[in-house]
């Protein structure tokens, strides 16, 4: 399998109608709302999830004959987070893709050792403020024994709509003591775009990529935030608290592409991947 010898930056693009991003457990599950900027917030732990998921769905879920292995993962019965059995360190990053990709930390006796992975993400946002979210009460119904149910209030937030922004960086010195391969990367990317658009849980449905671009460069160089040399550029009549749609504003990408070409002698290539829905001023060059 190929070596990863470049830095590369990923710049991921989704929006969230009527759901809740990322809830925090500190504060009844309501969305992260940043009240100094009233953007909505999303934290790395939630994509990598979101990523692992995926992986674990396409046969990386430690069964013979599988693609690998999943190291933090959730069981399904109880909801709770469990890590990977293995030997040494030597198949602790073999066996784990998202080793492989996010690093890890061992504390078992004997087999002491942390791994930084050459994934990392920065804490996502909304690039539109959101200045309140939805609070939402309503019945649920369970099974208490058979011929019989039990009934009770819930109670919920969400956001009514939200365009999230995640930067990501692959730091190739990383990769090389972690083992990452290119092909380890190719899963990356396609399991932020199709994982994300795989969250059809009730709290979650509404989640839709839009934009997901991936640069590779030279001599470990490479530009910084992407996600902020975007912007909303609203639509007549639109404000944003009115937001409801992807059709009420386009993306302006001016100054992204300005960058891409002042650098494009440290750029080996530019991959795209757009969602036909999504508006761009201008349409970012591929290499």
């Amino acid at each position: 399998m190929a070596e990863i010898t470049n830095r590369s930056e990923i710049l991921f693009i989704y929006d969230v109608v009527r759901c809740n991003p990322n809830g925090d457990p500190l504060d009844s599950n309501r969305p992260r709302l940043d009240e100094a900027t009233n953007r909505c917030l999303v934290t790395d732990v939630r994509l990598k999830r979101t990523i692992r998921d995926y992986l674990f769905d396409k046969g990386y879920n430690g069964e013979a004959g599988g693609k690998g292995d999943i190291f933090i993962r959730t069981e399904a019965v109880t909801g709770e987070q469990r890590s990977g059995v293995y030997a040494d360190e030597k198949e602790f990053k073999t066996k784990f893709i998202d080793v492989r990709l996010f690093g890890g930390v061992s504390a078992v006796k004997g087999k002491n050792f942390q791994l930084t992975g050459p994934v990392q993400f920065s804490m996502g946002y909304s690039l539109n403020n959101i200045y309140k979210d939805n609070f939402i009460k309503g019945t649920g119904a369970f099974a208490t024994k058979e011929g019989a149910e039990q009934k009770t209030f819930r109670e919920e937030y969400n956001i009514t709509y939200g365009l999230i922004a995640f930067h990501g960086t692959i730091n190739e010195n990383a990769a090389k003591k972690s083992g990452t391969t290119n092909e380890d990367i190719a899963e990356l990317t396609e399991a932020i775009w199709n994982g994300t658009k795989g969250l059809l849980t009730r709290s979650k449905k509404g989640h839709m990529p839009r934009l997901l671009v991936k640069v590779d460069y030279k001599d470990s160089f490479f530009i910084g935030d992407l996600c902020q040399r975007l912007s909303m550029v609203l639509k007549d009549g639109k404000t944003m608290e009115s937001l409801e749609d992807i059709s009420d504003y386009f993306l302006d990408t001016k100054s992204l592409n300005e960058a891409l070409k002042k650098y494009d002698d440290k750029i080996i290539s530019i991959s795209v991947i757009k969602d036909d829905r999504i508006e761009l001023s201008e349409t970012i060059p591929t290499k």
